[in-house]
């Protein structure tokens, strides 16, 4: 077993409360300061010869050279043997026998014993220890050896039993206390270093999901030109090469040019669309809250269609990926209900919860088949794929229910990791 690293205190055990090293110092001090009271007691009372109190001097000498030598200035490597434990209470126990042989006053410095007996192991040592201290201060109490056993053995017997379980078994209880506190300071310790440990792996996961949303953005951006801007430019040169072909017919001409110039805006509006996605500049003016119901309210407006947004629990300022993550998931999950539901209201909800935050959007549209969604793979045309692989990288999860006929309903449930400070 390891040895303490200092004597611990007998009364209070563990060594890691402030108030241990004042209840230690109270407990060297205490055979010194009772030793000293019964000897001016026991000096001071009348009738003694002078042989009688140098006599008495003389052996609170001893016990004064007892004290110090096996307790008060013993080495550590000796205040931490048993065995030297137990020889340093046989003779406290034994000079203070003979003190209180010369006079019962002395029964004060005898009840240091008590705290000597408290710190000796195992168990059943410091059992043995408080008994003897309690077996010599009551023997002197009733009369001495011969009263004690053979006048009043029944209430010697008991007092000195009671006396012992009660001082050795309230040492015993405050050690397990003691060990108890420690535990639980050791596991809270451990619990904020796990969560401080959590936190950092939050924070990593998130930085390698900004980069691999580097990547992700590319490919959007890839795929929009390609579906929209390139297609839109090759249909405003077809255009304009069928306006040449027909320069013969003015009305036919100004028609193939309108139409061109209507490719020509739709495509800018498409490619100021792109690059408004790659930032969501609503979020460098806003909070999330804020910023959702903008984007709610500007999409009821432009798609005829009500729609509520609503914030649960307390609102507190996430992570930037976080909070750029649902922006996405909302302005994508809006997109695919004016697409593709048909619907006459919708249902926003941003919910702060302790651990996570969730989003989810209803709508009472025409709904679908998300099997048959999967299956169709990652162009099957509502973005859901897109929408997982987002919250999938910030370690979150995306549900969606929808049948036929029935309306859609999208959760998107990430992390609640808090904005750094220097947001």
């Amino acid at each position: 077993m390891t040895q303490p690293s200092h004597r611990p205190a007998a009364f209070w055990p563990g060594g890691t409360s402030k108030w241990e090293p004042w209840a230690l110092r109270i407990e060297l001090c205490l055979p010194h300061l009772l030793l000293l009271l019964s000897t001016v007691l026991s000096v001071a009372t009348a009738g003694q010869s002078g042989a009688d109190r140098l006599g008495t001097l003389a052996l609170v000498g001893v016990a004064l050279c007892w004290v110090l030598g096996t307790d008060t200035l013993a080495p550590r490597r000796w205040l931490n043997s048993p065995v030297a434990l137990a020889f340093s209470l046989t003779g406290l126990l034994t000079i203070a026998g003979f003190l209180m042989a010369r006079d019962l006053t002395f029964l004060l410095f005898a009840i240091t014993g008590f705290f000597h007996g408290i710190r000796l192991r195992p168990p059943s040592a410091m059992l043995a220890g408080v008994g003897a201290t309690s077996l010599l201060i009551n023997t002197a109490s009733f009369g001495g050896v011969t009263a004690a056993f053979t006048e009043r053995t029944g209430m010697f017997l008991t007092v000195v039993v009671v006396q012992t379980l009660a001082i050795a078994g309230g040492a015993r209880m405050s050690e397990k206390l003691a060990e108890y506190n420690e535990t639980r300071r050791k596991a809270l310790d451990e619990l904020e270093a796990a969560h401080a440990e959590n936190a950092g792996l939050h924070r990593q996961l998130l930085a390698q999901a900004r980069e691999a949303g580097i990547l992700d953005e590319r490919q959007r951006l890839s795929r929009e030109i390609h579906d929209t801007l390139a297609q839109g430019f090759t249909g405003i040169i077809t255009q304009l090469e069928a306006a040449e072909l027909v320069e013969d017919d003015p009305p036919e001409r100004r028609r193939r040019l309108a139409t061109a110039a209507a490719l020509a805006r739709e495509n800018l509006t498409e490619a100021r669309r792109a690059v408004h996605a790659l930032r969501p500049e609503a979020l460098e003016s806003a909070q999330l809250p804020d910023a959702l119901n903008a984007v709610a309210g500007r999409w009821g407006e432009r798609c005829s269609v009500a729609i509520e947004f609503t914030t649960t629990g307390t609102a507190k300022p996430m992570h930037p990926e976080i909070e750029a993550t649902l922006l996405r998931i909302t302005q994508e999950a809006l997109s695919n209900v004016a697409k593709h539901a048909g619907a006459t209201r919708v249902g926003l909800t941003l919910s702060y919860m302790e651990d996570q935050v969730t989003l989810d959007v209803r709508d009472d549209g025409a709904g679908f088949d998300p099997d048959a969604v999967a299956r169709s793979g990652p162009h099957g045309g509502f973005g859901l794929s897109g929408m997982r692989q987002r919250v999938q990288r910030l370690a979150g999860h995306l549900h969606v229910e929808s049948e036929p006929g029935g309306g859609t309903a999208i959760s998107a449930n990430v992390p609640a990791v808090a904005a750094v400070s220097d947001r």
